[in-house]
């Protein structure tokens, strides 16, 4: 019996075993998890934390762990991961609102947008822009999700995580996330249970009425379709997009994935079309970007079973 055998047998009965991860993911393709986890409460956290320190005792040898959201910001290699991989359900997804307060308290797996809309019927204001990011409360934590300029750092106060290593769960005050652009210090086996944020109060109808626009504007400029948004950050003062259509990069084809026509940020992926060639066009792109530019785009998509050294410039 291998360690990944042994760790979903010591699992239990929340393990499932070589999970599509594609119809998880806004891509819609890559590989299967070899061991999947969907949590219902934070015993079934702390169950899979047992059976990592009784597998995986060494510190210096750790089984590798993926925890996914909406997977709107993840591309998973076709070959799959070889470890495991974690998902909150639907007791995470609850959103306490107290209008009083001003404060919203999310589930991790709670959807943004529908969080930005609960927010806005309460009349609670400065929530607005997560309405055009279609990811979760835990993943927008994580990667300090943003857009229209706001960022999940202007309104959140804490969160609590659960951390696969130690245990939990325990509070965390904004501060110690060490937020920035599109980053925390969060490492992959540390689990975002939920998140306070603290908004303002405002007008219904116009909280409303933004909203509206904020989903009109990405109705326009943006594509539908298999992908995962923007997929490089923006160098500083600049547009990752607007330097790629710059290059006349829009259309750029490898295999089933393609530039978008619409927003040079945006890669698409074909129906039943390949995780490798959305990866491969990733790295062509970044490649001509810097033989051209000298600039180096940094992938804000989190690449997932690739070799590292696949296409990368030297």
């Amino acid at each position: 019996m291998n360690r990944l055998d042994a760790l979903a047998d010591a699992i239990g009965t929340t393990v499932q075993r070589d999970v599509a991860l594609g119809p998880l993911c806004t891509y819609k393709v890559g590989g299967a998890a070899s061991v999947f986890v969907e949590a219902s409460s934070t015993a079934d956290l702390e169950a899979v934390r047992s059976a990592l320190l009784h597998v995986y005792p060494d510190p210096d040898s750790q089984c590798p762990v993926l925890v996914i959201g909406k997977g709107s910001n993840l591309l998973v290699a076709d070959r799959g991961v070889a470890g495991l991989v974690v998902t909150l359900g639907d007791a995470f997804a609850e959103i306490d609102i107290d209008e009083g307060r001003q404060q919203v308290r999310a589930g991790a797996a709670a959807f943004l947008p529908v969080v930005a809309r609960r927010s806005a019927a309460a009349s609670l204001t400065g929530f607005e822009w997560a309405v055009g990011v279609p990811g979760s409360i835990g993943g927008a934590v994580r990667m300090n999700a943003g857009g229209h300029g706001s960022d999940m750092a202007a309104s959140l106060v804490r969160v609590s995580v659960f951390d696969l290593r130690e245990g939990g769960p325990s509070e965390r005050e904004t501060a110690e996330l060490e937020l920035g652009y599109r980053h925390s210090n969060l490492a992959s086996h540390q689990i975002v249970l939920f998140a306070e944020l603290q908004l303002r109060s405002g007008e219904r109808s116009e909280s409303e009425a933004e909203i509206s626009e904020i989903v009109r504007w990405r109705r326009k400029n943006q594509p539908g379709g298999q992908n995962a948004g923007s997929v490089f950050a923006n160098p500083e003062g600049d547009s990752a997009g607007r330097i790629i259509d710059g290059l006349g990069l829009k259309g750029l084809r490898v295999g089933t994935a393609s530039v978008s026509d619409k927003h040079a940020n945006f890669i698409q992926a074909d129906p039943a079309g390949s995780a490798d060639d959305v990866f491969t066009l990733v790295r062509d792109v970044q490649q001509r970007v810097f033989d051209r530019t000298g600039i180096e785009l940094r992938p804000e998509n989190l690449l997932i079973g690739f070799d590292p050294d696949g296409g990368e410039h030297s």
